[in-house]
């Protein structure tokens, strides 16, 4: 870490928070910005997992449980963040939840719980920390855990779809808005992890350790990207870069709906990932 030149922001002695802390990616960045030298809030559910992630990070890092699909939790998070540490210069917003709540028509309520921890509960997090780092009047950072799930859609979950598809339109309407506010003090970015060891998928082959997704994510940072897309094990970016090419070329080419899994398009688009 010492080798990456990350901007101001992520200077040692300033205040870092990290939501879904206790495990996998969050868990990875909350460990390493420790080791910078930031001092790290990681907050997650309470639980036995929670707390062994804490005792693990252990130093620099404080564990604060809260539940980021309610709002009043969050502010009662920013407000102790504040108190105890001052004005926030790393906010990582990177909770959520992999479960499947089914069809389209199907399991309001399961759709209701996915969107609320994976989509709301980036904004409430976003609006309880966001207008403190402007006051503040110093550098900062802003860090959104997306997927690729949220740009190609493809079959199998589309409640997680739509959560992250959700969260990358609000990442980049927050870059636009901090830019227009703050210039370049204060960033945005979208970390779009590709497959990764995590409590959502274990031990998986051909994915990437969430240690690799987060110091990808700080070499892209140091470059200055908004759109951290991460390769892993199996899939490289020119094939990543295809796939979300073709996704789009459905609404310009006027195809069916994910025409990537259509039976009229599938030698199609086959020829298209050879070319």
């Amino acid at each position: 870490m010492e080798s990456i030149s990350l901007p101001p922001a992520f200077d040692a002695g300033g205040v870092a928070v990290v939501t879904g802390g206790a495990g996998g990616i969050g868990f990875a960045i909350a460990a390493r910005l420790a080791e910078r030298g930031l001092k790290v809030v990681i907050t997650d559910l309470a639980g036995e997992k929670f707390d062994a992630a804490a005792r693990e990070l252990g130093g620099n890092v404080t564990a604060m449980a809260a539940d980021v699909s309610v709002a009043a939790e969050v502010e009662r998070l920013r407000d102790r963040v504040l108190s105890e540490h001052g004005p926030v210069a790393v906010l990582v917003n990177n909770a959520g939840i992999g479960s499947n709540p089914g069809q389209p028509w199907e399991n309001p309520e399961g759709w209701e719980k996915l969107l609320r921890i994976n989509l709301m509960g980036v904004l409430n997090v976003a609006q309880a920390f966001v207008p403190g780092m402007l006051a503040s009047g110093k550098p900062g950072a802003v860090i959104h855990s997306g997927s690729k799930q949220g740009i190609t859609s493809p079959p199998g979950n589309p409640a997680y779809n739509l959560s992250k598809a959700g969260v990358r339109n609000y990442t980049e309407s927050l870059a636009h808005a901090l830019r227009e506010e703050a210039g370049d003090r204060i960033s945005a970015h979208l970390l779009i992890p590709g497959f990764t060891q995590s409590g959502m998928t274990g031990e998986a082959k051909g994915a990437w350790t969430a240690d690799q997704v987060a110091m990808f994510m700080f070499e892209s940072i140091a470059r200055g990207d908004f759109y951290i897309l991460c390769p892993d094990n199996d899939v490289d970016r020119a094939t990543d870069e295809k796939r979300m090419r073709w996704a789009m070329d459905d609404i310009i080419e006027n195809r069916p709906a994910l025409s990537r899994w259509h039976p009229n398009y599938k030698e199609a688009f086959a020829r298209f990932m050879a070319e």
